[in-house]
This record gives C-alpha cells, sequence and structure tokens, in this order.
C-alpha cells in the first residue's frame, strides 16, 4: 500500500508542480507568456506523464474526485479512498510550497495576486458569479472521471487511456480556466489555498463539493448505466418460433 500511496503523492505533486507552476510562472511571462492555452495543455501533459509512469502503480487518480468517481464506480475500494486522498493533498501542497519558494524570488513577487488559486465572485478570473463556478465545476469534474472511467474500461482500447485522460484535462481547461481558474480536483486547489489564505481558504468548499459531486454522479451513471452489458439471447440450437424453412415473412 506505501507504494500505492507514494504514487499518488508523487503524480499529483507533478500535476500540480506543471499545471499550477505554468500558471504562476510561465502564463504573463513577458513577450511570450504560454497564456490560457499553455496552461491547458501543462495540465494535461502531466496527467498524461503521470499517468504513464505512475498509474500502473497506484492506478493513476491524483485527485480525490477521481478516486472518489472510481469508488462510485465500483472499481475502487472504500478501504483505500481516505489514504489515496490524504497522499494526494500532501503532494499538492508540497508543490504549491515549491512554487512559492520559487516565485517568491523574484522582485515583487505578490502571492495575493492569485497564485493560481481557484475563485468565483471578485476572485473568478472572469467575474462569474458563485452559481455559475458551481455548476462549472460540477458538469467538467462529470465528464472528466466520465472520460477516466470509459478510457480505463476493459474493453477501452489497451494503452491509451493517458491520452485520452490527459487531452480531456487539458480541454476542461480550456473552457474553465475564465470561469473558476479550474479545479475539478480538490487536492489542486487546497495547495495554492493553503499559501494565498483568506479569501481562497474561505472559497474552497466549493472546490471540494462541486468535483466530489461531479465524480461520484458520474461514477453512479457509469456503473448503473452506461457499462451495463448488453443481454446476448442464448443459443439453444433451436429455431425460435416462425423462423426457419417455410416460415411466413
Amino acid at each position: 500500500m506505501l507504494n500505492k500511496l507514494l504514487a499518488e503523492f508523487i503524480g499529483t505533486f507533478w500535476l500540480v508542480l506543471g499545471g499550477c507552476g505554468s500558471a504562476v510562472l510561465a502564463a504573463t511571462f513577458p513577450e511570450v507568456g504560454i497564456g490560457l492555452t499553455g496552461v491547458s495543455l501543462a495540465f494535461g501533459l502531466t496527467v498524461l506523464t503521470a499517468a504513464y509512469a505512475l498509474g500502473p502503480i497506484s492506478g493513476g487518480h491524483f485527485n480525490p474526485a477521481v478516486s472518489v468517481g472510481l469508488w462510485a464506480g465500483g472499481r475502487f475500494p472504500a478501504r483505500h479512498l481516505a489514504p489515496y486522498v490524504v497522499a494526494q493533498v500532501a503532494g499538492a501542497v508540497l508543490a504549491a510550497a515549491l512554487i512559492y519558494v520559487i516565485a517568491s524570488g523574484k522582485a515583487g513577487f505578490d502571492v495575493q495576486a492569485g497564485f493560481a488559486a481557484n475563485g468565483y465572485g471578485a476572485h473568478s478570473p472572469g467575474g462569474y458569479s458563485l452559481e455559475a463556478a458551481f455548476v462549472c465545476e460540477l458538469v467538467m469534474s462529470f465528464m472528466f472521471v466520465l472520460v477516466v472511467l470509459g478510457a480505463t474500461h476493459t474493453r477501452a482500447p489497451v494503452g491509451f487511456a493517458g491520452i485520452a485522460i490527459g487531452l480531456a484535462l487539458a480541454l476542461v481547461h480550456l473552457i474553465s480556466i475564465p470561469v473558476t481558474n479550474t479545479s475539478v480536483n480538490p487536492a489542486r486547489s487546497t495547495g495554492p489555498a493553503l499559501f494565498v489564505g483568506g479569501w481562497a481558504m474561505a472559497q474552497l468548499w466549493l472546490f471540494w463539493l462541486a468535483p466530489l459531486l461531479g465524480g461520484a454522479l458520474a461514477g453512479v451513471l457509469y456503473r448503473k448505466v452506461l457499462q451495463r452489458e448488453p443481454v446476448e439471447p442464448s443459443v439453444t440450437g433451436q429455431l425460435e418460433p416462425g423462423f426457419g424453412l417455410g416460415a411466413r415473412t
């Protein structure tokens, strides 16, 4: 179990370091900043690379919403849920601490300027309301976890899950960065919020509630409806009534 938790810790650390680090250090770098598209791609690339590097060890969740979704979908044991979430949050906090150390090495750095924290209302990049932020995070988390469940299904093409999941996370960020700075991951939200404090900690509840609810809904829907096996007709070797030579059509 320790190796699984360490893999989740490192994978979440890498996700936050790559995603939030790109937002803090590179998004608005003078003249050559990577912008919204670059930050979205960075989040996608981190989960893609971590999925292939660490997924074989822990399953590659790196996100409490994914762990909850897999549990709700019957793919993950409840007894492992809390340890996984603790490891994920710890990895995210360490990554945020490292970003803070690097970013504070530049004169004029102000952690209150954002630090890639998630927010709504006055702290939404586009000024979106609490209601809009909740709906956005719920739906984006639902769709992301649905992709995770589908890409890792036994009938899915083998070896391509990481690509689908990474591209899905990049797409989610392309859509929702203007609304909430994109969470869909409570651990990712917790790391930066601890350093920003104040408003970020006050609004953190939404970035736990909406992703976890979205992930759980995706898991239940996938298990109860989408992955239900079709009923195959039994093979008896006998013709059904009305079929066969001489049957009327």
